[in-house]
């Protein structure tokens, strides 16, 4: 996969050039290509803003060093700008971005973008109802989550099915050694060596913690009849505890 940025910040993104990312960069799983677009600028002193026409505080992006420098990208293919107004990114679509062969993203500073620059996008995301100070952070997380599913980035092949909203629950409780931190005991059920039991259990603390911390992810999803029973114990417990 190659993964195209544009942004005034190239320096922002040494953390995707370390650890299990950076690796897969040395080993040609992935390529990160960081363009400045204030490169394309052909104003004096390179700026690339201006003062919103109808006046307002703060400076907006202008259209043509954003569009020279995706015109000048030989593979930029799908088009992501960060932006408050767009859809909520999730791990579907980190899932959906992991096939495509290019990916090209925006990051906006300053005021905002000159809404033109909208219509150079296929999609516009955004990661939550906060303002950052740039596009920057949010593209990284986004290319993160999405590069981290690409073949042979994490060592275990499961990793990327067993995590949090890989299937549309949040994961279940892990531990290792020691078995007993005082008096903190790892469930007697993953020292059994019973993989099939061990596996329900698994599923139901996954859908147990969803239940309990994000109840909003269970809506709309169709539950087997298992998890339906699943469901009714979890909820009949909670009833106990409270």
């Amino acid at each position: 996969m190659n993964v195209n940025v544009l942004t005034l910040f190239p320096d922002m993104f040494t953390p995707l050039q370390v650890s299990l990312l950076g690796r897969g960069q040395e080993d040609g799983k992935w390529k990160l290509n960081l363009v400045n677009f204030r490169d394309f600028s052909e104003r004096p002193h390179k700026s690339v803003d201006d003062t919103p026409y109808g006046g307002g505080a703060g400076m907006v992006l202008q259209i043509m060093p954003i569009k020279a420098a995706l015109e000048s990208l030989e593979n930029k293919g799908k088009v992501i700008i960060t932006a408050p107004q767009g859809r909520t990114f999730n791990e579907q679509m980190a899932q959906d971005w992991s096939k495509e062969e290019n990916l090209t993203f925006i990051c906006g500073h300053f005021e905002g973008f000159d809404h033109r620059i909208y219509g150079l996008a296929d999609e516009i995301v955004s990661i939550g109802d906060y303002v950052l100070t740039g596009g920057e952070l949010p593209t990284m997380s986004m290319i993160d989550a999405t590069v981290r599913l690409l073949p042979g980035i994490l060592g275990n092949a499961m990793s990327p099915v067993e995590e949090s909203f890989s299937d549309g629950l949040l994961e279940y409780p892990q531990y290792t050694r020691p078995a007993d931190f005082e008096g903190q005991k790892v469930p007697d059920i993953l020292l059994s060596g019973n993989h099939g039991k061990i596996d329900e259990w698994r599923h139901y603390q996954a859908l147990k913690t969803t239940f309990l911390k994000r109840p909003d992810l269970l809506k709309g999803r169709e539950l087997t009849k298992e998890e339906q029973q699943m469901l009714l114990d979890i909820k009949a417990e909670s009833e106990q505890e409270q």
